[in-house]
């Protein structure tokens, strides 16, 4: 059925007059004759009765102005919401984060629901590297991660902030008054690590090989802030990006900031190279802005 065409007789009946119709919809009214007629022999039923000047409708053509009001309606409010989500007023947005990033994007996050309010912001939380597989599978539209990302994985990155990795570990650990430490110190040294499946010790591991050494890993968790519980009780050093170091006052905490070479904590979004919504560019923005007021 041709929108058009019902779009027509629909005005057609409701003002019951050809002429009003198309003065209504600026249209000639030979083009109004037009397209109802096309529309009843479509149907192959009339859908009205022309009695002179006067239109009534017939029992089709009571059902077909009934319907066809919902059906324009439904229409509008389609293309009413296809406006919305283009101007990024609404939408649904589901971003991959994890739990190490959140504290970082709080401020984007309160930022982005004042200014979009009508988007649904939906957060799941996963390490680094399953959200990059999410992504790349397209089961994400847009993730979280800390570079390098997987090469093996079809993602683009882009970077968004950065920050030092700094050692902690019991006071008295390191010598006093020290501020860093070179990378190759750590060879011997106890350490406790995230797991595995974050990026962050991925890149870690990267930076042990690249200076030539295994390293004597002693336990491993999930939970940064059991990290620095274990590192404050002597079991081993943390190894956390500044971002974390900032939020601790622990007299019983040594802090110094890896050097030599310095270890950068990228954070980076993700998204597998395709398509990205307009909610996932309105976030894009709000992430640039506030982050770069933040580092400004």
């Amino acid at each position: 059925m041709d929108v058009r065409s019902l779009r027509y007789f629909v005005e057609t009946a409701r003002l019951s007059s050809f002429t009003q119709a198309a003065e209504q919809l600026h249209v000639t009214q030979s083009t109004i004759s037009k397209m109802v007629h096309q529309l009843e022999q479509e149907l192959g039923t009339p859908l009205l009765n022309r009695d002179g000047r006067r239109l009534t409708l017939t029992d089709t053509g009571r059902v077909v102005f009934q319907r066809g009001q919902e059906m324009l309606a439904t229409l509008r409010t389609l293309a009413d919401e296809v406006r919305d989500i283009q101007a990024a007023r609404r939408g649904t947005l589901t971003i991959g984060i994890p739990p190490m990033i959140n504290l970082l994007f709080t401020p984007v996050l309160k930022a982005f629901r004042e200014r979009h309010p009508d988007i649904v912001l939906v957060l799941r939380e996963e390490a680094g590297q399953q959200v990059e597989k999410l992504v790349a599978a397209g089961e994400l539209e847009l993730g979280m991660t800390v570079l390098p990302a997987d090469p093996a994985l079809a993602v683009q990155a882009l970077p968004v902030a950065t920050s030092p990795i700094w050692a902690l570990a019991a006071a008295g650990t390191f010598q006093p008054h020290r501020r860093t430490l070179r990378l190759a110190a750590l060879r011997d040294l106890p350490l406790v690590l995230l797991t595995d499946e974050f990026a962050l010790t991925r890149t870690l591991r990267r930076a042990f090989a690249a200076a030539g050494f295994e390293p004597r890993v002693v336990a491993q968790s999930g939970q940064w802030d059991w990290l620095v519980e274990m590192a404050s009780a002597g079991i081993g050093i943390a190894l956390l990006p500044e971002l974390f170091v900032d939020r601790l006052a622990d007299e019983k905490l040594q802090a110094v900031r890896i050097v030599e070479p310095q270890l950068p904590w990228q954070v980076a979004h993700v998204w597998n190279g395709r398509y990205l919504s307009h909610a996932a560019r309105a976030w894009l923005d709000v992430c640039a802005e506030v982050l770069d007021r933040g580092t400004g």
